[in-house]
């Protein structure tokens, strides 16, 4: 990822309104901030702490949301979807990366949802190579955009029903979801490698309630399923969508 003057360059000429320049968000201290916030809190994974710190997050958050950015909220990001709470990602990103011995570097990580792209980033500094399916297309179009300066060969974007996965590129050693639905899909199951890990949010029990799923393939191919604890995500839908409304 380039410097963050690039990112700023880049939105100019797009025409993309930039933050306001009293609000001084592309100052390193607001990101520092939040990464202090986060450790406060509980994130001890240094190398998820210093993506949050590295990528701009309120350049992919909708200009007139960019005053709240580096706070601890879910924003709107258009078509009834969300940007996550910085904590809830770094939980998530954290999860996908421990293991028995400790967190280690991911290898091929899908993500499903790549919504505004942010996410996206992170795992772009995170893993060895990244696959992000979001099902909306204006949304895939803005993702596409916000990520236009990362010139990485680690990541691509698909447009493409994330309920099935990318079989193509399959399997992978991280599965990570932005959305939450009843289940956990099979082909997400079928594309999770020996010793590979998935995060998502799912609904348990009875009242719609959503907790952080996790499930591992051990070496015998197994899963073996823990569950942490409540989130609340948009709901796993189906189906590509070029307009965005239902």
């Amino acid at each position: 990822m380039r410097p963050q003057d690039a990112w700023a360059q880049t939105l100019r000429e797009q025409g993309r309104a930039l933050p306001p320049s009293g609000l001084g968000l592309e100052a390193p201290r607001f990101r520092h901030r939040l990464v202090e916030r986060l450790r406060v809190d509980g994130c001890s994974d240094a190398d998820v702490l210093a993506a949050i710190g590295e990528v701009p997050r309120h350049f992919f958050v909708d200009p007139a949301l960019v005053g709240q950015a580096y706070e601890d909220t879910s924003l709107p990001i258009g078509l009834g979807q969300t940007i996550s709470k910085p904590s809830v990602v770094a939980r998530m990103l954290s999860l996908l990366r421990q293991r028995p011995d400790g967190a280690r570097p991911l290898g091929r990580v899908l993500e499903i949802g790549t919504g505004c792209g942010y996410q996206a980033a992170l795992l772009e500094r995170l893993a060895r190579q990244v696959y992000s399916v979001e099902r909306l297309k204006p949304l895939f179009d803005k993702a596409r955009d916000n990520l236009a300066e990362i010139r990485s060969d680690r990541l691509r974007l698909i447009y493409a029903d994330g309920r099935f996965g990318h079989p193509p590129n399959a399997p992978y050693d991280g599965i990570i979801a932005a959305a939450g639905g009843e289940d956990i899909p099979a082909a997400w199951l079928d594309q999770l490698a020996p010793a590979g890990r998935l995060v998502a949010p799912c609904q348990v029990g009875g009242a719609g309630e959503q907790r952080l799923v996790v499930i591992d393939r051990l070496a015998d191919g197994s899963l073996r399923r823990h569950e942490f604890e409540a989130v609340r995500f948009v709901p796993l839908q189906s189906g590509v969508n070029d307009s965005g409304v239902a």
